[in-house]
């Protein structure tokens, strides 16, 4: 056929087909002919025409199953032989297509076993179960709080003869006692709110906490509005020559104010007490007993609510305040009290009637778990354990007398009321 033939009458369709399986494999269609929707199936090429990356294992045939790749899981990359290997991925050239070769690190798998502490070694790793800890040795000389008993008791003791000692010698004695404890108690209380990111007035609040007690016995209860007055001026005032209003002046007023009631006022119903016995005549011995046997009382019931909410306490009064604090320990704490003021009242000139000792006994049982449960709902918001270390065995002093801040003011106006003297 000329060259002019076969421009003028098509494609030769004449003569041998192309065929891309095996021997006996049938030619391909026309491509004017409808599609039979067959797959073609493709030979291994000898020369390695077909890469074997690019296609499916080969069946029993021999012949390569494209589609063999997304029948099942895909066979793992070969891992790198160290976590800083480099890896090229396949593309174009011997560089990749974007940007540059990227490490890959196998993760750092942490298996977490049991530490000769009985504390986890890993905050991660891989999930292998519950992991087993050897239990922690319990104080034998502690109670459920981990407080040391026989360190504890000798603080105690040691606190209460410093008290007697000034509670005999004169009511003046006592003020300054009440003054030192005070004093030391806010110095906790301003250092440990400062460590939780507070900035109070420290010299003021200081200043006010000792002055309250002292003002009180000398002048009475009117010289505590005085105190509250100035203590307010001196730390507002304070934060007005701060650099801005960074400093926080409302919080930070309000904390400084806070120690002063807390501490210093409240604390200072002790001194009004001794200064009912400052007075002489038929008063000599009212306030000193009251002060006594409210503060055994306290004690009693502090005693009390230990051992029997140790022993049986089963009831959380409030668990996300202390979970150590029960029912079953206020009740036993309550019946404490009550035969302690009975007891102590049968020697006392002053209370001596049975209708007064329940009475002072229900307001101790009552203030008493008040204000021990008000001081731990503000170490819970500090996020703090003691607010100070100055008692050996019981954490600071205010951890000590929190009750006592509370019971102080109530039997005071009880002792007001009730004028039991008479």
């Amino acid at each position: 056929m000329s060259d002019e033939d076969r421009r003028t009458s098509g494609p030769d369709n004449s003569g041998e087909r192309l065929h891309l399986g095996s021997a006996d494999s049938s030619s391909l269609p026309h491509w004017t002919e409808p599609a039979t929707g067959q797959i073609p199936r493709f030979e291994r090429d000898p020369s390695g025409g077909i890469a074997p990356d690019s296609a499916g294992p080969a069946d029993s045939t021999g012949e390569i199953d494209i589609w063999a790749a997304f029948a099942g899981d895909p066979e793992p990359a070969e891992a790198p032989t160290t976590m800083n290997e480099r890896v090229v991925e396949p593309g174009w050239g011997e560089a990749p297509l974007f940007g540059e070769v990227e490490e890959r690190r196998e993760p750092a798998r942490i298996s977490i076993g049991t530490d000769p502490t009985g504390e986890v070694a890993a905050r991660t790793g891989s999930r292998t179960g519950p992991v087993a800890r050897e239990p922690r040795p319990t104080p034998r000389t502690g109670d459920r709080s981990g407080r040391n008993l026989p360190v504890a008791v000798t603080a105690a003791l040691v606190i209460a003869a410093v008290f007697l000692g000034a509670l005999l010698w004169r009511p003046a004695a006592v003020v300054a006692f009440v003054a030192v404890v005070l004093g030391l108690a806010a110095v906790e209380f301003y250092g440990r709110v400062t460590e939780r990111g507070y900035r109070p007035a420290t010299v003021a609040g200081l200043i006010a906490c000792v002055a309250a007690p002292l003002a009180a016995y000398w002048v009475g209860e009117s010289a505590l509005l005085l105190v509250l007055v100035f203590a307010f001026f001196a730390s507002a005032i304070g934060f007005v020559g701060a650099p801005g209003v960074q400093s926080a002046p409302l919080p930070n007023t309000a904390i400084t104010m806070m120690g002063v009631v807390w501490i210093g006022v409240l604390g200072s119903y002790a001194a009004l007490l001794a200064g009912v016995s400052a007075n002489g005549g038929a008063l000599s011995n009212a306030g000193t007993d009251t002060l006594l046997i409210v503060i055994i009382g306290v004690v009693a019931n502090d005693v009390g609510a230990l051992f029997v909410g140790s022993g049986i306490g089963r009831t959380p009064l409030r668990p996300w305040i202390s979970p150590n604090k029960s029912v079953e320990g206020l009740v036993g704490g309550t019946v404490f009290t009550f035969l302690a003021v009975i007891l102590v009242g049968l020697q006392s000139d002053t209370w001596n009637d049975l209708s007064e000792w329940l009475l002072l006994g229900l307001v101790i049982s009552v203030m008493a778990p008040l204000g021990d449960l008000i001081e731990s709902m503000f170490k819970r918001n500090l996020d703090v354990k003691d607010f100070g270390t100055l008692v050996p065995g019981h954490g600071g002093l205010l951890d000590r007398f929190d009750a006592l801040l509370f019971a102080l003011p109530s039997s005071y106006y009880l002792l007001l009321v009730l004028e039991p003297w008479t």
